[in-house]
């Protein structure tokens, strides 16, 4: 025997000792009897509704966040000069159509990176505060505006989840009398 031999792992001697044989590994399961590759995990949501790059040499910053407004209102969280955010709003609207919010980043000197996914917005004409929260639970209402509880209803949000049973509306002001609303069963 050489000086060199190559000895079995210690797990596939105990195992030949014990009269058993190395199992076979196939890392392909079987669906209806037929091998298929193994996909692990669940998928992660989809963050974008709609991605596009477009060519924008007038608009500077490096990342702008904008809101569209069903009328095509464009509101901007922080405004870097004063070029029109037309191109990187049109870019977005051949695959998704107002409200939505998007998100866009500069790639080089003309070219920008914008994503965006839908939002649910309503028109809430002369209410206070900034936010507003209206959960219905077995019939019993609690309405709170900016963390604070009050009396009353928002008939708006409540038509929103009209037969729902359950629910959680949260409003979020955007600009004046729009608001982004979430509707959430309990």
């Amino acid at each position: 025997m050489g000086l060199f031999r190559r000895r079995k792992p210690l797990h596939e001697r105990l195992l030949a000792e014990a009269g058993g044989d190395m199992p076979q590994h196939d890392v392909c399961p079987v669906v209806g009897g037929v091998r298929e590759p193994g996909v692990h995990g669940i998928a992660r949501q989809r963050e974008w509704d709609a991605v596009a790059t477009v060519r924008a040499p007038d608009i500077r910053g490096d990342e702008l966040a904008f809101d569209v407004l069903p009328d095509r209102t464009v509101l901007v969280d922080e405004e870097v000069g004063d070029a029109p955010l037309s191109p990187l709003a049109d870019a977005v609207e051949r695959e998704l159509q107002p409200p939505y919010r998007a998100k866009a980043v500069r790639q080089s000197d003309e070219l920008w990176a914008v994503a965006a996914r839908a939002i649910d917005v309503a028109r809430l004409q002369g209410q206070a505060g900034e936010t507003i929260e209206l959960s219905v639970r077995d019939g019993e209402r609690t309405l709170a505006v900016d963390g604070a509880r009050e009396f009353g209803t928002v008939p708006e949000l409540e038509a929103l989840a009209a037969g729902r049973g359950d629910y959680v509306v949260r409003a979020e002001r955007l600009d004046g009398d729009w608001w982004e609303v979430k509707v959430d069963p309990l």
